[in-house]
């Protein structure tokens, strides 16, 4: 380690002078340096080269677990230990993450529906449940609002629309953007806060007319709309949090890349056996053909 060390910071200090600081021997440094790579390095070598491309690839996103378990799946045969050492040697982290806050909001009227998710963020069907919420984003032009639905069954991004303000139109193109896009079924459970934007006679209205299930999380519990809060901490974390938007123009680009060619396609999920939304998808598209009436 001491020779890397020096081979590694030649440019900017003398040889003799490190390897005096750090009791090692001119000459067996220059014998070292001379000597073949081992195997074991060798390997090393390339592995790192991958393990750094995917970090590039995965927006920093992923730790050393996730990093070992998506090279497993893509044929890469290393030890989990083993990527661990590599990123810790070479300063590869994940950038941090951010809990997401509980807002609590204050409503006088009941909520137009109950909790019927209820925390069951695990689904068996595509198409059966989504979730909504929305979020800000800040740019030098001022704040963009994001509204997203997704899937739970395959955590993908179904529906979003963005604009200057939080508004029922925000989210009601959200909604008809994912109707367009998946053409599901009646009986589709629909889950959100219970904010206007979701309860309003429009949205609700639209839900009915299409044959949905409304449900709603209890008044200011954050952790009843879990699995899009994550997706709203990771968006920030991995993309937000890092730039500093000049307009709105270009928040949304941003945004729409992520969402659509990074989260959706090539984003690595625990809970979807370590696939992308879209591969789970396509993935498990025969085996929901081959398995008529799964209630979900």
């Amino acid at each position: 380690m001491k020779y890397a060390f020096i081979r590694r910071h030649s440019g900017l200090f003398k040889v003799a002078r490190m390897c005096a600081v750090l009791g090692v021997s001119r000459s067996g440094y220059y014998e070292w340096r001379e000597r073949p790579a081992s195997k074991r390095a060798t390997a090393d070598r390339q592995l790192l080269q991958t393990i750094r491309a995917l970090h590039v690839q995965s927006r920093e996103a992923y730790g050393a677990y996730k990093t070992w378990k998506v090279l497993r799946a893509n044929g890469v045969s290393c030890g989990r230990h083993r990527v661990a050492r590599l990123r810790c040697q070479h300063g590869i982290e994940a950038r941090r993450k951010r809990r997401f806050r509980v807002v609590v909001e204050h409503h006088k009227l009941a909520p137009p529906a109950p909790n019927r998710l209820d925390r069951r963020f695990r689904v068996a069907r595509s198409d059966r449940v989504w979730a909504g919420d929305m979020t800000v984003i800040p740019t030098r032009a001022g704040w963009l609002h994001l509204a997203v639905l997704l899937d739970l069954y395959s955590r993908r991004v179904v529906g979003w629309a963005m604009g200057n303000q939080r508004t029922q139109a925000l989210s009601l193109a959200a909604l008809r953007m994912a109707i367009e896009q998946r053409r599901p079924a009646p009986g589709l459970l629909h889950h959100s806060d219970q904010g206007s934007q979701y309860g309003g006679a429009l949205y609700q209205g639209q839900l009915a007319q299409q044959g949905f299930i409304a449900s709603m999380s209890r008044k200011g519990n954050a952790y009843d709309n879990a699995v899009v809060e994550s997706f709203f901490g990771n968006l920030k974390n991995e993309l937000v949090h890092h730039r500093s938007f000049a307009t709105r123009e270009e928040a949304r680009a941003e945004i729409f890349d992520y969402m659509e060619l990074f989260y959706n396609r090539h984003r690595a999920h625990a809970t979807l056996q370590y696939m992308s939304p879209v591969d789970y998808e396509d993935s498990h598209r025969v085996l929901e053909t081959n398995c008529p009436g799964n209630p979900g």
